[in-house]
């Protein structure tokens, strides 16, 4: 259970870019800027929404987080009112790097999107990286979010070359969970660990993601659930 996040945001471990970077960034929301003003009045909105998606991604790197956030605010209920979630799920994370008051929100709600529809699993992973990163160390918060990144790994990766590379990779993330959170670095002694934890249960894990993520949120949820779950497949 997360009984406190801390804070930091993704944009705190970035390293600023160089001036050949930043111009080359600044060049790029240039060009992203003028094919979005050079769309029609009848173009399609999904592309319309989708290039300022990339702006405010671009826009966090150039470090002008305000920006990006209201941008990929409104990108967000666009995406979840027509239904892509893959899109809805990227523009919680350009908002989770803006590092703004309401940026763990922004990743609570994306996690649960991102659990609950196939979206892309790295981009899943990465999120749920995050809460480990905003976690205490001796919270079991984090152990849900590795075992959560494990299990989509397998559940969602396209094939088995992915799905090893993602596992070796989620499998990683929860080994050092459990070296932070018990001081375990032997195969056996993580295995028996993620058994004591029941991480290794999804009937059991995803129930207490789900609490973690009421938590994480509170009352600033942007979806509504209980109609997206409705609308589900049984």
């Amino acid at each position: 259970m997360v009984d406190k996040l801390q804070g930091m945001g993704l944009s705190d471990t970035m390293i600023n870019p160089d001036t050949d970077t930043r111009e080359q960034l600044q060049a790029q929301l240039e060009e992203q800027q003028r094919q979005l003003n050079s769309l029609t009045s009848d173009a399609d909105e999904l592309t319309r929404q989708r290039l300022r998606l990339a702006i405010a991604e671009t826009l966090v790197a150039l470090e002008r987080k305000a920006e990006a956030w209201n941008i990929s605010r409104e990108v967000f209920d666009y995406m979840v009112g027509v239904g892509q979630w893959q899109e809805a799920v990227e523009a919680c994370d350009a908002m989770y790097a803006a590092d703004q008051p309401d940026s763990i929100a922004a990743l609570g709600n994306g996690i649960w999107l991102a659990v609950t529809f196939p979206v892309d699993p790295q981009l899943s992973i990465n999120l749920l990286d995050h809460v480990i990163d905003e976690t205490p160390k001796d919270s079991d918060g984090a152990a849900v979010a590795a075992a959560a990144a494990h299990y989509l790994a397998d559940l969602r990766a396209e094939d088995d070359k992915q799905r090893a590379s993602l596992g070796f990779l989620t499998g990683n993330m929860l080994a050092g969970v459990a070296y932070r959170h018990s001081g375990l670095k032997e195969r056996d002694m993580i295995d028996a660990w993620v058994e004591r934890l029941e991480l290794n249960e999804p009937e059991k894990l995803l129930p207490r993601l789900a609490m973690m993520l009421d938590i994480i949120v509170g009352d600033r949820w942007w979806i509504d659930r209980d109609a997206i779950r409705a609308s589900l497949p049984d």
